[in-house]
């Protein structure tokens, strides 16, 4: 049993990689015909394209509003898609926390402390390079690594890689999306009104409620999370946090345990006679078994697993490709006639470069120095130098923080988003140098 639990985790692994794989590929291009477009001579449509208006109206009442205004296509994607993009990572951390890589403290210390790492040392190197100028509020956009970014440059080695290396890269990733979202969480939410707030408390009883009375609907921890998402939008608190704690509510266990469907499996297989002889026509009875067996299928698989499972083409191929599309489109060209730079430009770049590796790299180091942990099998200093710039790469998240940082200043929110694309292409092409190198030039036997 033990070891059906190890290759199904195995499997989930696998399975959830390749939609970030191929997802990291998909934002690739979609970054470079976002730039290209902002840059030619549809620019100027390519901008004014995402100011139109999204409604979902019902006589007054536009669900798409905050405060009296209507929500443009831009903040619909940033603040109503990337609620289902944080519902999705969400799961994914539970499920880490719950039966993965962080599910006990020896296999999640050496990740954590890593992520931990990779998250301060951004932050003091952007804080020291714009401490008391007004790109200051920025100081967490290089705080996160985009993980399918990140899995998608890993992948272009094929089987070379270790599966430890592949481990280790996703649950750091994951810490450090828990880290996004505690800022998110606690630094930008204001104006807070107290009546949402409650509201939304009540909403957050009722899911609670389900997942105690083990309510195992998905459409209830759907139709009810979209509620909380608006009372959040409401309430001053970031919209997107919505999703995130109502993934946390969502039932991790199934109807049925593994064994009493595998036992139920075989007690109506024994209904078919065994015969060699195929028979195009069945009977009602045979019909009705293999409903059951079809519906039974769906309860032995958990509310968690199976929103998670249905989420991850959604995300990959449509969400974070068309975030990617209205938010890494820009202007390389200044007012002055120059390349749009500053402050928060070099602050950025330098975090993702320098910052990430050097936090991951050192803190790495020292836990294992300290003997608290080891190097995993398949890891060693070299190939590990590349897995901490990949760490480097920090796209989705960092975007997401820099229009909250600087969404009142399109000045310092171009500066900003240039220095996460350029700390993004450089930490991911040294990356792919360093583990060019470092890697076995053989598929690895795992």
């Amino acid at each position: 049993m033990e070891k059906l639990k190890i290759l199904n985790m195995n499997f989930s692994f696998q399975r959830a990689a390749h939609y970030h794989i191929n997802g990291g590929m998909l934002l690739m291009g979609v970054v470079l015909l976002a730039m290209l477009l902002a840059n030619s001579p549809w620019g100027d449509a390519y901008a004014s394209f995402w100011n139109y208006e999204v409604h979902l109206q019902i006589g007054e009442f536009n669900f798409f509003s905050h405060n009296g205004h209507h929500m443009t296509l831009m903040t619909f994607i940033n603040d109503a898609l990337m609620a289902v993009f944080f519902f999705s990572v969400g799961l994914e951390i539970k499920r880490e926390i719950l039966v993965g890589e962080l599910s006990s403290f020896r296999q999640a210390l050496l990740p954590i402390v890593a992520a931990c790492g990779g998250m301060l040392a951004p932050v003091l190197i952007y804080y020291f390079m714009t401490a008391g100028t007004p790109a200051q509020s920025g100081l967490a956009i290089p705080m996160a690594t985009d993980i399918a970014f990140s899995l998608g440059v890993l992948s272009l080695f094929g089987k070379r890689v270790p599966l430890s290396l592949k481990v280790f890269l996703t649950a750091f990733a994951v810490v450090d999306d828990i880290g996004g979202i505690l800022v998110i969480a606690l630094f930008y939410s204001s104006h807070l009104a107290v009546d949402y707030l409650i509201v939304s408390v009540g909403i957050l009883l009722i899911l609670c409620g389900g997942n105690f009375f083990q309510v195992r609907n998905r459409w209830f921890y759907i139709f009810w999370g979209v509620i909380l998402w608006y009372l959040f939008l409401q309430s001053g608190i970031h919209a997107t946090i919505a999703g995130v704690v109502a993934a946390f509510t969502v039932p991790a266990t199934p109807h049925y345990k593994i064994g009493k469907y595998i036992n139920r499996i075989r007690e109506n297989i024994a209904v078919f006679p065994a015969s060699d002889k195929e028979s195009i026509v069945l009977s009602k009875m045979q019909i009705n078994v293999l409903k059951s067996i079809e519906s039974s299928s769906d309860r032995v698989i958990s509310p968690l697993q199976s929103l998670e499972d249905s989420l991850h083409g959604m995300v990959n191929y449509i969400i974070l490709p068309l975030f990617a599309f209205a938010n890494a489109g820009i202007s390389l060209t200044a007012d002055h006639g120059g390349i749009e730079v500053g402050a928060p430009t070099w602050a950025v770049m330098t975090g993702l470069l320098v910052g990430k590796f050097a936090g991951i790299y050192f803190f790495t180091w020292l836990v294992i120095k300290t003997g608290f942990a080891g190097l995993l099998k398949g890891m060693t200093w070299v190939n590990l130098t590349g897995i901490c710039l990949l760490g480097g790469i920090g796209f989705t998240v960092s975007l997401f923080i820099a229009n909250l940082s600087f969404g009142d200043s399109p000045v310092l929110l171009t500066q900003a988003k240039m220095g996460v694309i350029l700390g993004t292409v450089l930490a991911g092409t040294l990356a792919y140098l360093v583990l060019q190198f470092a890697l076995p030039k053989e598929p690895v036997q795992e």
